[in-house]
């Protein structure tokens, strides 16, 4: 039986469905899902089981917003400029929609799994180790819900092993090489979870490193939700700036698939 179904490089791979190499223990398969299939670069960026394999070609949301994808098309291509010597920085993304359900998280989560095949074959290529942790997947809902644990009326090692989880959770947010910051802003925040979410968008954008948001609400709405942080806006500016806004339209196709 061949791997070609189970690999995020297949559609760019020629040995994909060929029977002597395109295998379970293929070197490019273990290095991206590991020995097992659930491991390896593709399971350390935490993508939800929900969106596996899918890359901007195969995604079920390109046929809905189709102007948006070539828009998205042109902008992967960019990924390969740490490899060619281009040092102009990538540029990051703002997928917006009042509406949920129409392919924002799919979407996010496509260019997440193109990010790490470009990451990982370009390495290769140009004779370099790949990352291990080329990216991440922030779901700031999940986030959220740890950090009201950390305050929550309990026992303090429950408290404590929150805060160590969401801790562990915001450093890899920060410090990933590319970030998916998920459903942003989308809930209502308390004082101090805004504060923590502040502290990680002014920290990408101060370093120039490339996020993909998603949320439900423009630039401007985001402007006030940060002004006790950032009475100027200057981090939304920075985001303003440095992203290509993206915005979906159509009703939410949710129980649809």
């Amino acid at each position: 039986m061949t791997n070609e179904k189970r690999c995020l490089l297949a559609l760019g791979c020629d040995k994909a469905g060929n029977e002597k190499h395109c295998t379970k223990i293929c070197s490019a398969f273990v290095s991206l899902h590991g020995a097992s299939g659930s491991g390896g670069r593709v399971a350390s960026a935490n993508i939800p089981s929900d969106y596996a394999l899918v890359n901007l070609r195969n995604s079920p949301v390109r046929g809905s917003q189709p102007s948006e994808y070539k828009a998205l098309d042109a902008y992967v291509k960019t990924f390969s400029r740490p490899f060619t010597g281009d040092d102009r920085p990538i540029k990051s993304v703002y997928i917006y929609s009042p509406t949920s359900g129409n392919g924002k998280t799919t979407t996010a989560a496509a260019l997440l799994h193109e990010w790490i095949i470009r990451q990982y074959v370009g390495a290769l290529q140009t004779q370099q180790q790949p990352s291990q942790q080329p990216g991440y997947f922030f779901e700031v809902n999940a986030a959220q819900q740890l950090h009201k644990r950390m305050y929550s009326p309990g026992s303090q090692a429950k408290k404590d092993e929150a805060g160590d989880a969401f801790n562990r959770m915001m450093d890899r947010a920060k410090s990933a090489p590319f970030l998916v910051v998920d459903d942003l802003a989308v809930r209502t925040y308390s004082e101090s979870f805004m504060s923590e979410v502040y502290d990680l968008t002014n920290y990408r954008t101060s370093n120039v490193l490339p996020t993909v948001y998603t949320t439900n609400k423009t630039l401007d709405q985001l402007r006030q939700m940060f002004y006790v942080e950032d009475p100027e806006g200057k981090v939304v500016s920075r985001i303003s700036d440095r992203c290509e806004q993206i915005l979906f339209n159509g009703a939410t196709k949710r129980g649809k698939r």
